[in-house]
């Protein structure tokens, strides 16, 4: 009967115990006046904007968007080898543990103690003697079995605070890790792009080389034949040995892009990422959506958020430890001298304590205490408006970008096509003797610089791309509101990252 009690008691612990979750996710006002939409769109010139503004939807998977299988490859692998995410992982687990503790705060605590003493007294003096005039003594055994059982009684709701601002805590770090996959996924995208651009301009320089390689030879045929001056083989040759050095800065460019991608790979430094062909070609950019939508679209704002949330929560508890703490502590069990008598009912003993704790003078502790709570609350709060100040920033530089990098990869491509198709007139116009040495050797310079800027600024385009998809937030979604941060997941399902059931 005497344990039923007390098990009623755990029983009524648990229930309200399972009353704990975190506040639902809920963006406080900020002091900035949002525009109705994004001003980088105010001004643009709508063939090349984004279309469909009022809605995002972003793939998960948004590196599929730029249709390239190595790309895609190494996104995934990168997730699951990535020793930064991997950090951001255990980071997670730490956080769920600290939840779990604190939850466990408001479940009553049972421990059962069993003991077995044998021990031998002595009577020194005593009328009946031992034999031989030694001490009369005696040997006792007591066999001791009980439960004890502690709970405070949480009626103010002092642990439940606390409980669910360690909730909240949960769910920041496991948006923080969704965070970091986006942001991994990112760097390896532009990691991949600068790669494929390095061999692109490693080809160039390549071609180059052997452009100059025959100026070289043209020259130094019609030197041999009295047709040129010394100082035209001299300048061929100038450029044709820069052009080597160009060349072999290529070589190095490529080398340290291959290294910087295994890196982030999880890979050993190698340089020896095989690379496509041609950079990705781009269609048109995702939706922007509005800016107040952006509030609950990036991991990193609701991180923010929830850390406020979290901060608030710890105001409250702080507040409620002013308060009177119940709690009671109880204890059932047997004793006796022989062992079988400890599962024997008559031997049972119990005992159950209620204890009142009203705090009256701390030295101001607790009252300090509050006020600590409500700075971090304070200082959480103009975290959270920053970071959203900066995830604006962030589209509407995007944004810009988007719209200015495509304006200046058809001129760039233009002048490209422009150059190459004077380079190679004045080539023909040099071997037949129509033009000097130094129009050919300036157009033949021209044609190089201006096809490498055409090439860089397509992978800038890559770039820009990448961020704005970023700063809309990739393909995370918020969650509903649920009581156990780790019921859903955030964002990719990742091998280091899994839900102990124990």
């Amino acid at each position: 009967m005497r344990a039923s009690v007390a098990m009623g008691w755990a029983a009524l612990a648990v229930l309200l115990s399972s009353c704990a979750s975190a506040p639902p996710v809920s963006p406080p006002e900020l002091e900035v006046d949002l525009p109705q939409g994004w001003t980088a769109l105010a001004a643009r010139d709508d063939s090349l904007a984004p279309a469909g503004p009022d809605s995002v939807t972003l793939s998960l998977h948004w590196w599929e968007s730029f249709g390239d299988s190595t790309l895609n490859r190494l996104v995934m692998e990168t997730l699951t080898t990535n020793y930064d995410l991997r950090a951001a992982a255990a980071r997670v687990e730490q956080a769920l543990a600290i939840a779990g503790i604190q939850k466990a705060e408001r479940l009553p605590q049972l421990n059962f103690n069993g003991s077995a003493q044998r021990s031998k007294q002595l009577f020194p003096g005593f009328p009946f003697g031992g034999s031989g005039g030694k001490p009369a003594s005696a040997l006792t055994t007591v066999y001791r079995t009980d439960f004890q059982l502690s709970w405070e009684l949480d009626l103010w709701g002092r642990i439940l605070k606390a409980s669910s601002a360690a909730l909240s805590d949960a769910q920041a770090a496991t948006a923080e890790y969704a965070g970091a996959q986006l942001s991994l996924s990112g760097r390896t995208a532009k990691a991949w792009f600068t790669v494929v651009e390095a061999r692109h301009q490693l080809e160039l320089a390549d071609k180059t080389v052997a452009s100059y390689r025959r100026t070289v030879d043209a020259t130094r045929s019609r030197y041999l034949h009295g047709l040129a001056p010394a100082l035209n083989l001299r300048l061929s040759l100038a450029d044709y040995n820069a052009a080597l050095a160009m060349r072999e800065s290529r070589r190095q460019q490529l080398d340290l892009a291959q290294r910087q991608l295994e890196i982030l790979l999880g890979r050993y430094p190698r340089a020896d990422v095989e690379s496509n062909p041609r950079l990705p070609k781009l269609d048109s950019p995702p939706p922007a959506g509005l800016p107040a939508d952006l509030l609950t679209r990036r991991p990193d704002l609701i991180s923010a958020e929830r850390r406020l949330a979290a901060a608030g929560l710890r105001v409250s508890s702080s507040k409620r430890a002013l308060l009177p703490r119940i709690s009671l502590t109880g204890s059932a069990g047997t004793t006796g001298n022989e062992l079988q008598q400890i599962f024997d009912g008559d031997f049972g003993m119990w005992s159950l304590l209620g204890n009142l704790v009203q705090p009256i003078f701390q030295g101001g502790r607790l009252r300090a205490q509050v006020h600590q709570a409500q700075a971090v609350q304070a200082e959480v709060l103009s975290n959270y408006a920053n970071t959203a100040l900066r995830a604006f920033a962030e589209v509407e530089n995007a944004l810009t970008a988007e719209r200015l990098l495509r304006l200046r990869e058809e001129h760039l491509r233009e002048s490209s096509r422009q150059a190459r198709a004077a380079a190679e007139l004045a080539d023909e116009r040099y071997r037949a003797g129509l033009t000097d040495l130094i129009t050919l050797l300036g157009a033949q310079r021209r044609a190089f610089e201006a096809e490498s800027a055409w090439i860089q600024v397509r992978r800038n385009q890559l770039d820009a791309r990448v961020d704005l998809i970023l700063a809309l937030g990739g393909g995370f979604s918020l969650p509903a509101p649920e009581e156990d941060p780790t019921s859903r997941s955030f964002a990719l399902e990742d091998p280091s990252l899994r839900e102990d059931k124990r």
